[in-house]
């Protein structure tokens, strides 16, 4: 996009379109979270799981979160249903209004932009939400309740694997952009990276979500920096696709800082963190998604130290707990001291990857 291109009739259209759709999600989910709130206080609070999910017992992250047990589940729910209702709204609004008016223009559901997006949104964030009702019902074969690891992790495989035939058949995806290089062709291999992007952002996604705000926080900061890359490559329906969740997620927020009125839960987190993935991979910035969730690569390589630690020298353990921010618990720091630092990580690392995504872009 030439600079010039910022002073131009169709660029500020393009602009409202974009603040206007992610003002709309947050007012929207600000309206219907005292109903929802109803309804997870009634229905859906959590207990703290006594094992980790290998059957181990974790004393130490019980004890960081005790305190938390009783607090709603769920809330992802605000996010998610917010940016699809908001979809099919403008979508079945053209059809009520004239084809080239400013309503018409808030429209964002395309086929070749947020469709797959939109179906990974809605397909994780219903596994998720069952995964997170067997939990607070404490039922299912994971320890304390809810969908085992490995179900789980089918599932996405399958929606991965659908999603990535999709990208490599019916959009021509066979290459990895390596910023300020250009694309590499990989051919059929650019599925089985799709299938690793989606399951590493996905349960990365899961993985942080542990103290009030933390994972809310990171994503917001990752879904802002891809729908700047993406309002740069001139993918507008999709930039507000991104400005939608954000909008969704500063809501979210306001409920779910430090004392949290209700949690993400998995169908949050899984259909979040999924989704970052897809619009990674859709912006072909996939080298840039390490570096915009940074904090998502710090959580996840703390499990697997842990859990290589103990398997490789006798149950002995490099962090006092895993995933790391529960070490920065389990060593006495404040929970909102932890996430404030995440947050500074993140939007420090978000902001170098927008710069290397939007000038790596050629």
């Amino acid at each position: 996009m030439e600079f010039a291109q910022i002073f131009t009739v169709p660029l500020y259209i393009d602009v409202i379109k974009v603040f206007l759709i992610g003002l709309f999600a947050f007012l929207f989910s600000l309206a219907w979270t005292p109903v929802l709130s109803g309804i997870l206080y009634k229905h859906f609070r959590t207990k703290t799981k006594k094992k980790t999910i290998s059957g181990e017992h974790a004393p130490i992250t019980r004890k960081i979160t005790k305190g938390k047990e009783g607090t709603p589940l769920m809330g992802g729910i605000l996010v998610w249903v917010t940016v699809l209702v908001l979809a099919f709204f403008f979508y079945f609004l053209t059809f009520w209004v004239e084809e080239e008016s400013f309503v018409s223009n808030l429209n964002f559901f395309s086929r070749s932009q947020t469709w797959l997006p939109l179906f990974a949104l809605g397909a994780t964030g219903i596994i998720g939400f069952f995964d997170d009702y067997f939990s607070t019902r404490g039922i299912g074969g994971n320890k304390g309740g809810g969908i085992s690891f490995w179900y789980r992790l089918g599932w996405l495989s399958i929606i991965a694997l659908a999603g990535g035939l999709w990208f490599y058949f019916k959009l021509d995806y066979n290459s990895i952009h390596i910023p300020g290089f250009g694309d590499v062709a990989v051919g059929w291999f650019y599925i089985l990276y799709f299938v690793f992007i989606i399951i590493a952002t996905a349960f990365s996604s899961n993985e942080t979500d542990g103290l009030d705000g933390l994972n809310g926080g990171v994503l917001l900061f990752s879904f802002s920096a891809f729908c700047l890359i993406a309002f740069f490559q001139e993918r507008i329906d999709l930039a507000a696709f991104c400005a939608a969740i954000c909008g969704g997620l500063l809501a979210f927020l306001w409920f779910n800082i430090y004392p949290a009125r209700f949690f993400m839960g998995d169908t949050g987190a899984f259909s979040l963190g999924t989704t970052l993935g897809v619009v990674a991979l859709l912006t072909n910035s996939s080298l840039v998604l390490p570096l915009i969730s940074f904090i998502y690569v710090v959580e996840a390589l703390s499990v697997i130290i842990q859990l290589l630690s103990k398997k490789l020298r006798n149950g002995k353990k490099v962090f006092l707990a895993a995933p790391i921010h529960y070490h920065f618990r389990a060593k006495g720091w404040p929970e909102s001291k932890v996430v404030m630092r995440f947050w500074i990580i993140s939007a420090v690392m978000a902001a170098i990857g927008i710069v290397i995504g939007v000038l790596g872009s050629g």
